[in-house]
């Protein structure tokens, strides 16, 4: 960056964040949200230098927090961090925010960084406004996830909680834990609703609300005695307490043991290459419509075609837009 060009190169910010400079993360994730042509073009090749490197990140967790709201998620968030740093673990958090409806920021702001050590290089919290995404989810977070797992052990993303349209964070991350309110009534309206089939964990938090809590719990262990259908993965369901620290070993325990039957499965690698190719059909969609989709072959078509490649994510993003508006 000079005084001439006030955007930070790609090839030294990319060598920087390898290093675990969080300094040069920040400045990173700046250039993922910043929408001047410029700084997309090097945001660009940042994402392209760090994908090419990317074939050891499979032992990187990316792992989603979702639920209704008032369930406790940033409280076991923050419980989580805690323990992951004692076992040794890097932790990069995306913490989703509702939007301001003035200036479209972040509403609630870096709201787990009181929670944890400002002076833990090991921990670094961002927040980031969701802007009116349908399913909780802004666009940058897919862009931004990439960031992380270059950096850190674990990413973790937290969503907005909106209810049945958390559902976006099931797919952009490898293991999602759904953490249900004891006693609210919302665990048998997403059952009903198919919602609680797209977790790999599910949660009761808030333990320490007794007989309510238990009950929540017996609920969701009687309707969920099946299969997630993904090489044989059997959902947990656990209880805990994120207040006063109980359990949470024990979730961390099943979070790991999710990551690793993606790697014996063999299926991590394909999944994320399917996070990606959403994210860009929905990209082209949002500027194109379906009538877009279709030029290119249709949704279904599209989607299967992506997953299948191996290219960095702006690259096959921009050939694909440049196709459309050449056309």
């Amino acid at each position: 960056m000079t005084a001439s060009n006030p955007f930070p190169d790609p090839n030294h910010l990319a060598d920087a964040i390898a290093a675990g400079h969080r300094a040069a993360l920040a400045s990173a994730l700046n250039l993922l949200d910043d929408r001047r042509p410029e700084a997309r073009q090097r945001a660009a090749d940042l994402l392209s230098r760090l994908q090419s490197k990317a074939t050891g990140l499979e032992n990187e967790r990316l792992i989603g927090i979702t639920g209704p709201p008032g369930a406790g998620k940033s409280s076991l968030t923050a419980a989580l961090l805690r323990v992951w740093r004692e076992r040794g673990l890097s932790v990069g958090v995306l913490a989703v925010d509702p939007s301001s409806p003035i200036s479209g920021g972040a509403l609630l702001g870096d709201r787990l960084r009181m929670k944890t050590s400002h002076d833990d290089d090991g921990v670094f919290v961002r927040s980031l406004a969701c802007r009116g995404e349908f399913g909780g989810l802004s666009a940058e977070v897919w862009p931004m996830s990439l960031l992380m797992l270059a950096a850190f052990d674990i990413t973790l993303i937290e969503t907005v909680g909106v209810g049945q349209r958390e559902v976006d964070v099931s797919g952009m991350c490898d293991t999602t834990c759904f953490v249900a309110q004891p006693g609210s009534g919302d665990s048998i309206q997403f059952l009903k609703a198919g919602i609680l089939e797209v977790p790999h964990v599910l949660v009761v938090n808030k333990e320490d609300m007794g007989a309510v809590a238990r009950r929540t719990l017996a609920e969701l262990s009687a309707a969920l005695g099946r299969e997630h259908g993904e090489g044989g993965w059997e959902v947990p369901v656990l209880s805990v307490s994120a207040t006063r620290g109980t359990g949470i070993e024990a979730l961390a325990d099943v979070l790991e043991a999710h990551h690793q039957h993606l790697l014996a499965t063999g299926t991590l690698r394909k999944r994320r290459r399917g996070y990606q190719a959403v994210w860009i059909v929905k990209r082209l969609r949002d500027e194109f419509g379906s009538h877009g989709l279709e030029k290119l072959g249709g949704q279904q078509d599209l989607l299967a075609k992506l997953t299948a490649e191996s290219s960095s994510l702006y690259e096959q993003y921009e050939l694909l837009r440049r196709q459309l508006v050449d056309s």
